[in-house]
Parts: C-alpha cells; structure tokens; sequence
C-alpha cells in the first residue's frame, strides 16, 4: 500500500479526522465528564431574525472553548459582548464546567476579556506581526 499526503476541503474526511481523535481522547478521560460535549451557538438578532453578532464554542470534558465571539461594529460599546460572555458562562456551569479558554490577538479583544475576568496564560510574539493571546477564566460552581 502506498499512502499520500492531500490537501483537500472534504467533509468527510474532516468527519474522520475528527471523529477518531475524539474516540480515541475518549479513553483517556474520566467516566463522569465524558457525556459534556455540546457545540456552542448564541447568536444576537433583532425581531426579524437578522444577525448582528454572536458567540460559537463548546463545551469539552470539563471546560468550555470560545471559538468566536464577534458584535457588529456599530454595536460596540452597548454591553452585547458582555451579555454574550455572561449567557456562555451560565452555560459552562449548568454543564459543570471548571474554566472557560478562549484566545485573541492584540488588535481584537484583549481588554474586553480582561474587563470580564479571563486572564492571560500564554502569549506568541509576531503571530502576523501582533501578539496572540491564550486567556482562561475560571468558574466558581
């Protein structure tokens, strides 16, 4: 058998990737946080259903991961982020979670995180020619 390297944007085969490094990151966790993944979908709408922004992440084992949080431009500065962050942390503790990560880099939303208590935990120097941000926050159950 011969085996190739592609590069190629094919659902099923991203399904496979994923899939099995979840099984196998199965074996390795506790019985009791095995059943907590969820995906994360919160969205900011007004009454026609138009999106002005949202929050996707998911819960994992014991932690909830913030992939993307994003507020209309106009929308700054109306406290949406902070609802947004409020709704997602009310959701990692009804799913028994210890912290939530998230990261950013230094021309997105450094200070709006640290407002909301994340705190930094790692940082790389020249991502792109910023600084990247790996935040954490912790959950008081």
């Amino acid at each position: 058998m011969t085996l190739h390297i592609t590069n190629a944007n094919n659902d099923e085969m991203k399904k496979y990737v994923r899939d099995h490094v979840f099984y196998y990151n199965m074996q390795h966790f506790p019985d009791e946080i095995k059943g907590r993944y969820q995906e994360i979908h919160l969205f900011l709408q007004d009454e026609e259903g138009q999106v002005y922004g949202g929050l996707l992440g998911e819960t994992c084992w014991n932690w909830l991961e913030i992939h993307y949080l994003f507020v209309e431009p106009s929308l700054r500065g109306q406290r949406y982020g902070r609802k947004l962050i409020q709704e997602v942390e009310k959701i990692a503790l009804k799913k028994k979670c210890d912290f939530i990560k998230v990261d950013t880099l230094s021309f997105q939303a450094l200070d709006f995180y640290e407002k909301e208590g994340y705190e930094v935990y790692g940082k790389i120097e020249n991502a792109g020619g910023y600084t990247h941000y790996y935040m954490k926050k912790e959950l008081n159950s």
